[in-house]
Order: structure tokens, then C-alpha cells, then sequence
């Protein structure tokens, strides 16, 4: 079914660290959201006609909102000026889009949630829903300024890794699962591509089930432009090449499928 753009009313925004921003909207789009879809979000500004991928962070269905945690790229882009947007505004966007987790395989295992950088945000309600064995989050971020550590704390036994070595693992999230010995059946990741290589790495060398997120610029945001895809084992039915839309097929993928 096509999705229709939409006027979703800003409820609340805050700014978790620097350059990090947390929107709560009003939106039909909760309704039917799942835990590693995005919302594609318009900007007032003509001249910026294509709208801007965001992960959904937290999802309240009977509420009818949607929470987005975004980072801002730049003084003169779309991101900037969502971060100005105040409770009582309106702002276009349409969704939910892409295929989400599929966090149902997860029940009776032992799992890692794994997301770093702007790919955090999206563990949360992937974390908030699943319902599993054991589940462990392991998160890396820049420096100190651990942006949702709180929500994860409350959702499952949570490994930070940090780059600077200021809270935590010092380094990246494989090196948190090193250092504390962790291990796991099943792995939910969502994070920068070199991240999620070394990830899918680690669960094919151990035959462990992992579905990654890809992060990507996109265009259209709906599968129509071919502009954000990913080399597959498999032809593709809409270009006929071995590539998959990651904002249509995606932006999951079981690892095996795509080439990193």
C-alpha cells in the first residue's frame, strides 16, 4: 500500500548531546510501526525537495507517536532545521517505510542488540519489544556523551564501548564484546558500514544468525530511484541486477544476503 505524506505535529524536542536531537511526533505512522523502520521527513525549505531518512527510536501505538533521535549534519541541511522545530508545529513526513527487525526470531535466545553512532537510536524500541532469552546491548559511541543510556539500562544488561575510552570499552563494540567475553545465538545490529562489516564477519566465522540495518543517503525514500542500493547474492526482480533497494528491501538484511 502507497503511503501518503502527512502533517505530524511536533509534541516535544530536546537536544541529548551535541548535534543530537530527540523529536517526539503525532502521527498515524505509529500505528503500524515496527521497531527498524523510518519515517522520511520533509523539509520547509523549496529548494530542498527530497526528504531526509530517520530512524524510529520509540514507538507508542495507542498514542499515536513516534519518537526520532537525529543527529545534525550541518549548519545549511534538513537536519538543522528539524532541530528547530518547537511543540505545536507541524512537519511533513511519510511512513513508516523499509521492512524493520525481525525481532519475533528472537524468543528463547541469547541476543546482541548492537548499534553505534546514529545507528543507537534504533536498538531502543527494538530492545523495548523484543522479547528474549537474554538480551545484551552493546553500544559504542563517539566520547561520554551516552545518549539513551538511561532507556537502554531499563530494557537489558547494557556494554558501552567509547573511542576516546571514557565510559566503558575503550574502542568500538566488538571490542566491548572481547573484552567482556560475550557471546551470543542471534545478533540485531544498526550502525556505520565498517561496524556492521566486522559484524557480519564475526557471525559468519561463528554460524550465528544476524540481521543488520544499513545506513544510507536516500533519495526518494519509497524504492522508485534506485539511488541507495547494496550489492546481493541475488538478482534483483525490479533492476535485474544483483543489488537490493535498502529503502525498500531494507534497510534490514540477514547478513548473508549483502556484500559489505
Amino acid at each position: 500500500m502507497e503511503k501518503k505524506k502527512e502533517q505530524a505535529k511536533v509534541l516535544s524536542q530536546e537536544m541529548l548531546a551535541d548535534g543530537i536531537y530527540s523529536l517526539w511526533i503525532e502521527t498515524e505512522a505509529a500505528r503500524t510501526a515496527r521497531p527498524g523502520q523510518f519515517v522520511s521527513v520533509y523539509t520547509a525549505d523549496a529548494s530542498k525537495l527530497l526528504p531526509r531518512p530517520i530512524s524510529i527510536c520509540e514507538i507508542d501505538k495507542e498514542g499515536k507517536k513516534l519518537r526520532l533521535v537525529y543527529r545534525v549534519t550541518g549548519e545549511k541541511t534538513g537536519t538543522k532545521q528539524f532541530s528547530e522545530l518547537k511543540a505545536g508545529d507541524t512537519v511533513p513526513v511519510i511512513g513508516p517505510l523499509g521492512n524493520g527487525f525481525p525481532y519475533e526470531k528472537a524468543e528463547g535466545k541469547k541476543v546482541f542488540l548492537m548499534g553505534g553512532g546514529i545507528g543507537v537510536p534504533p536498538i531502543l524500541e527494538l530492545a523495548k519489544q523484543m522479547q528474549c532469552e537474554e538480551k545484551q546491548i552493546v553500544v559504542g559511541y563517539r566520547d561520554a556523551h551516552t545518549f539513551l543510556k538511561d532507556e537502554f539500562e531499563q530494557n537489558g544488561t547494557l556494554y558501552i564501548s567509547t573511542e576516546d575510552g571514557s565510559v566503558g570499552t575503550k574502542g568500538n563494540v566488538m571490542d566491548a564484546i572481547r573484552e567482556q567475553n560475550l557471546d551470543a545465538d542471534m545478533i540485531f545490529a544498526c550502525g556505520p558500514t565498517p561496524m556492521l562489516r566486522a559484524i557480519k564477519t564475526y557471525a559468519e566465522e561463528r554460524g550465528i544468525e544476524c540481521y543488520i540495518s544499513l545506513e544510507e543517503r536516500m533519495a526518494c525514500g519509497i524504492g522508485a530511484c534506485l539511488a541507495c542500493v547494496c550489492k546481493t547474492k541475488e538478482k534483483d526482480a525490479h533492476s535485474n541486477v544483483n543489488n537490493k533497494r535498502i529503502c525498500k528491501d531494507g534497510p534490514v538484511f540477514l547478513s548473508t544476503e549483502v556484500e559489505l
